[in-house]
């Protein structure tokens, strides 16, 4: 019996500026990778997911969207959409992140564990409005929240 693969799938939730949205977008992520048996990747993605949906949420007034995406070799792409068009300064991949904050900070831990925490990760500026900011975790991530 050969083994199934499974075709490329792409889920996108539309979210409202509630603060609940967050915790709502994290519980389908958790459904669509059980579904797709992905689930030993839920901790590293979940992770992913609260940093990227949080930066949303406290850094824009408007909706914002999750998109998840199988990505090779069976990993996810966890992106987040939201309407501004600003790239975090630390998150451009090519200016290398930067240090992390300072203990004292009040804020930056989360974008500096999305870099941390990912196999991959990057921004793209949408036509017009908004950005997408993404982070792929796989099975062979060294950090899966295990």
């Amino acid at each position: 019996m050969s083994p199934t693969v499974s075709p490329p799938w792409t889920y996108t939730l539309q979210l409202p500026h509630d603060p609940r949205a967050p915790g709502i977008a994290r519980a389908t992520l958790r459904a669509v990778l059980r579904s797709y048996g992905l689930g030993e990747l839920t901790p590293a993605a979940e992770l992913l997911a609260g940093e990227l949906l949080t930066n949303a949420h406290c850094h824009t007034n408007g909706p914002y969207a999750l998109r998840l995406r199988s990505s090779s070799p069976e990993g996810v792409r966890v992106a987040v959409w939201d309407s501004d068009p600003q790239v975090p300064p630390g998150f451009e991949p090519r200016r290398g992140g930067g240090p992390p904050p300072s203990g004292l900070a009040e804020g930056g831990r989360g974008l500096h564990l999305v870099r941390a925490c990912a196999d991959r990760y990057g921004a793209q500026l949408g036509a017009g409005a908004g950005k997408l900011m993404w982070a792929e975790v796989t099975p062979a991530s060294p950090w899966r929240g295990a």
